[in-house]
């Protein structure tokens, strides 16, 4: 399977990576990942300018309403840069899921914001035990004084550590695993009773463990139809898994690009250590299965959006398992090919392999993905 680039995506492609190579050289981001909030907000605002967090968000609201495919070529030059910006978080969940099921004033409120770097999300969905069943939430959301009150804990909330809205699930109804009767709201991550435990995860990314304590909700906080919001979180979880799929690919590709040049300049025993065939065959492998990678990337993109729910399921969870080998392939070859230096945090490789390492983990590993790819 290919992946065509239009015109549109081929603009939207180049823009990213030239931003990539002149603002996010690797000692670049260690400066970014050394400052207070761990990402560059001066970055963030020339995402903005160059539209690149309004790609899918509709024209009426600062957006330029292109499809997945153009939010695709981002998401893998921002892989093979390393962003470490709220994304993901930010653009493909949050925006998305407001997009799909906000209210015009909720739309109107906050896609505009978020197209203008003005505002992060974060999506406060799993839990303490819940594993990488989406179902399992026990955090309760009480009707009342003409609204809800949340209580209970997340855990593991990618760009939780300092989002500026949370979208949060939980439970008006049902039992604890039922799909039935779950909903989302829009909560100011600073309202009284929300309390955020900040930490960076093992790829420097920041995320954080969130408790609500009698937050208040008022009911234009709910997003979404009340109790029936499980359908949005299965949605949105599939895009992220697709955005994965599609940062991977830029990992591998940069990790590929990284091995190659070293294992030509690497000299032992008198001579490149790229003329030897052992690790010729290696980097072969290497390249194939970055191959694999992009062909499982466009499978991705052609479902990400789908509303046939088992037919997405099938297809995202093919295309994250492939993923998920393929970065195994190639970022232990690339620590493999380098040697000691390829563990250091002085080199780039390393920090490629933590990344693709952490991405295998989120949304579901690869033996949830193989589970229900065989049902599927």
């Amino acid at each position: 399977m290919e992946f065509k680039l239009t015109e549109t995506q081929s603009l939207l492609q180049e823009t990213a990576l030239r931003l990539m190579r002149e603002k996010y050289s690797f000692e670049q981001r260690k400066q970014i990942l050394g400052s207070a909030k761990g990402w560059s907000q001066a970055l963030w605002k020339e995402y903005a300018e160059l539209g690149l967090l309004g790609v899918e968000i509709d024209e009426e609201f600062g957006g330029s309403s292109g499809s997945f495919g153009d939010l695709a070529v981002v998401l893998e030059a921002f892989g093979r840069g390393l962003a470490v910006e709220p994304f993901l978080s930010t653009v493909v969940i949050g925006a998305g899921l407001i997009s799909s099921a906000g209210s015009a004033d909720q739309k109107k409120a906050y896609l505009s914001k978020i197209s203008e770097g003005k505002m992060t999300v974060a999506f406060a969905l799993g839990e303490p035990g819940s594993r990488f069943a989406p179902h399992r939430i026990s955090t309760s959301a009480k009707a009342a004084n003409g609204g809800f009150v949340l209580n209970g804990a997340k855990a593991v909330v990618i760009g939780g550590n300092d989002a500026d809205m949370l979208i949060a699930a939980a439970r008006i109804a049902g039992a604890e695993t039922a799909r039935e009767g779950l909903s989302l709201f829009l909560i100011d991550a600073k309202t009284k009773g929300v309390d955020i435990r900040a930490y960076r995860n093992t790829d420097e990314r920041g995320a954080a463990e969130i408790t609500f304590e009698q937050v208040h909700a008022p009911a234009g906080a709910l997003l979404g139809p009340p109790g029936g919001a499980a359908d949005l979180i299965d949605a949105a979880l599939d895009r992220a898994n697709a955005a994965l799929v599609c940062e991977t690919t830029g990992a591998i590709d940069a990790v590929n690009d990284l091995t190659l040049d070293y294992i030509k300049t690497r000299v032992q025993f008198g001579r490149p250590i790229g003329k030897f065939q052992a690790l010729q065959h290696r980097m072969a492998d290497m390249a194939m299965t970055a191959q694999l990678a992009r062909s499982m990337m466009a499978l991705a993109i052609d479902y990400a959006n789908s509303t046939d729910a088992a037919a997405r399921a099938w297809a995202i969870s093919a295309a994250k398992v492939q993923i998920i080998q393929s970065a195994q392939i190639a970022g232990r070859g690339a620590i493999q090919l380098h040697g000691g230096i390829g563990m250091t945090l002085e080199y780039a490789a390393g920090h490629y392999l933590r990344r693709m390492t952490a991405m295998e983990k989120m949304f579901g590993d690869y033996d949830w993905h193989l589970t229900r790819f065989s049902r599927a």
